[in-house]
C-alpha cells in the first residue's frame, strides 16, 4: 500500500515538513472541529483557506481564537455550488478537508431538508469542484460514526458494515458516503486522474470550544458555570467519546498519505477511541462534574419521541494497522483538557484563547513523539 512509516511518531516528524506552505481548503472552519483543524494546520505552516457559515453562537472557538486573523476566511454556504467553486478556485488548494455540515441529530428532525441539502448536496458541490480543479491532489471528506445502519447492539462498526440511518442526520451522512464512493469510482479512480480521496468517520468528539446546543459537554459547561443542574436526556446511551485532536490527527495523516502515495489510501476510515473507552452519558456527566469540582445532574424524560440509538461503537483497526494511527488520550485526560479550556475561556475579561489552545495542541503533539508519556492538563 505504498510507502509506510514505521510508527506514528515517524509520521509526526514528517508532518511538519509536509504541511509547511501547503495550500489547503477547509470547509466548516468556523465550527468546533473545523476551528481546531484550521488552527492546527496554521501551526504546521499551511496556507489555510476556509469556507463556512458564520458562527451561530457568541464566543465561538473561531472568534475566541481569532482565526479570522490567521487564515483566509470566506463566509458562504456549501449548498451554493457557485460559492464552492469560487472558494476552491481562490485557494488553488492542493489538499481539501470537508467538514461543513449540519451536525446535530436533534436539529435534523426539525430541519430535515436543510440537513440533507447541506450534508448531501454540499458534498456533491464540493466534489464537483474538486474533480474540475487542476490543483487538488488529496481530499478527505468527513462524515460521521452515525452513517452506519445501527442495530442498537453492542457492536463496534467497521468500514465494511452496511450504511443506514433512522434519523435525517444519520441518513444524510450515509448518503454523503455513497456520494463520495460514487465520485471515487466514477471519476477519481481512473489512472489519468491525479486526485486521491477518502472519507473519514469519527466518534463523538469533545474538547474546548464546542458551543452547540443539545450536546452533553457544552450543555454541562453552560449549566455548571451558572450553578444550575445539568439536564441529561438519555443517560444510558453509550457513545465512543474522544478528544477532538484524536480524529484530527487521523485526518491529517490520511490527507498526507493520499497526497504522497495516491489512491491506495482511498476508501472509508474509522477514527474512534480504544475499545472500552465508550461510556454512557450518565457516567460522562459524573466525570465532567468531578473535573469541574462541583455540580449535579438529573435525567429528564423526553416527551418529543425523537429516536436516538442506545449504543454506538467504532472499530478503528484499519487505521491502526495501515495508518499506524491510534488514540493518545484516555477519556479522563480528554475531559481534563476540555474542562481546562472552558474554565480559561470563561475568565473575565474574555481572553484570547489562541495561545491556551496552542498549549494543549503542543501537549498532544508531544504524545506523538513520546507515546508512553501520559498527558496532564496544566493547572
Amino acid at each position: 500500500m505504498g510507502a509506510r512509516y514505521g510508527s506514528l511518531e515517524d509520521l509526526a516528524l514528517a508532518m511538519n515538513d509536509f504541511w509547511l506552505g501547503r495550500r489547503v481548503l477547509l470547509t466548516g472552519h468556523t465550527g468546533f472541529k473545523g476551528g481546531w483543524l484550521a488552527l492546527w494546520l496554521h501551526e504546521l505552516g499551511a496556507d489555510v483557506y476556509g469556507l463556512a457559515l458564520a458562527p451561530e453562537m457568541p464566543n465561538s472557538f473561531f472568534e475566541l481564537c481569532g482565526l479570522e486573523r490567521i487564515i483566509h476566511s470566506s463566509i458562504g454556504d456549501v449548498r451554493d455550488d457557485a460559492i464552492v467553486r469560487s472558494a476552491l478556485r481562490a485557494s488553488n488548494a492542493e489538499v481539501v478537508f470537508h467538514l461543513a455540515a449540519q451536525a446535530l441529530v436533534r436539529r435534523s428532525y426539525h430541519e430535515p431538508a436543510v440537513t440533507f441539502e447541506t450534508n448531501v448536496m454540499g458534498t456533491v458541490n464540493l466534489l464537483e469542484a474538486i474533480r474540475r480543479s487542476p490543483a487538488v491532489r488529496s481530499a478527505v471528506i468527513v462524515t460521521s460514526d452515525k452513517c452506519y445502519e445501527n442495530h442498537s447492539s453492542a457492536k463496534s462498526y467497521c468500514e465494511d458494515d452496511r450504511l443506514g440511518g433512522s434519523d435525517p442526520y444519520s441518513a444524510s451522512k450515509a448518503c454523503a458516503e455513497l456520494v463520495a464512493h460514487a465520485y471515487a469510482r466514477s471519476f477519481f479512480d481512473s489512472s489519468d486522474c491525479g486526485i486521491a480521496m477518502a472519507t473519514a468517520r469519527a466518534g463523538n468528539v469533545i474538547g474546548g470550544g464546542d458551543q452547540s446546543l443539545d450536546r452533553i459537554v457544552p450543555d454541562a459547561v453552560r449549566a455548571l458555570s451558572r450553578n444550575e443542574t445539568l439536564i441529561v436526556r438519555n443517560p444510558s446511551a453509550v457513545r465512543p467519546w474522544q478528544h477532538v485532536l484524536e480524529p484530527l490527527s487521523g485526518y491529517l495523516m490520511l490527507a498526507q498519505r493520499l497526497y504522497m502515495d495516491g489512491k491506495q489510501w482511498s476508501g472509508a476510515w474509522n477514527f474512534g477511541p480504544d475499545d472500552g473507552e465508550g461510556v454512557n452519558v450518565a457516567d460522562l456527566a459524573e466525570m465532567l462534574i468531578k473535573e469541574w469540582g462541583e455540580g449535579a445532574w438529573r435525567a429528564e424524560q423526553r416527551s418529543d419521541g425523537l429516536h436516538e440509538s442506545p449504543y454506538l461503537g467504532l472499530d478503528s483497526q484499519r487505521a491502526r494497522t495501515l495508518l499506524s494511527w491510534r488514540p493518545r488520550l484516555n477519556l479522563r485526560d480528554a475531559i481534563r483538557l476540555t474542562i481546562e479550556w472552558y474554565r480559561e475561556s470563561l475568565s473575565d475579561p474574555l481572553p484570547n484563547m489562541y495561545q491556551p489552545t496552542v498549549r494543549q495542541l503542543r501537549q498532544y503533539e508531544d504524545l506523538l513523539d513520546a507515546p508512553d508519556r501520559p498527558v496532564a492538563a496544566s493547572r
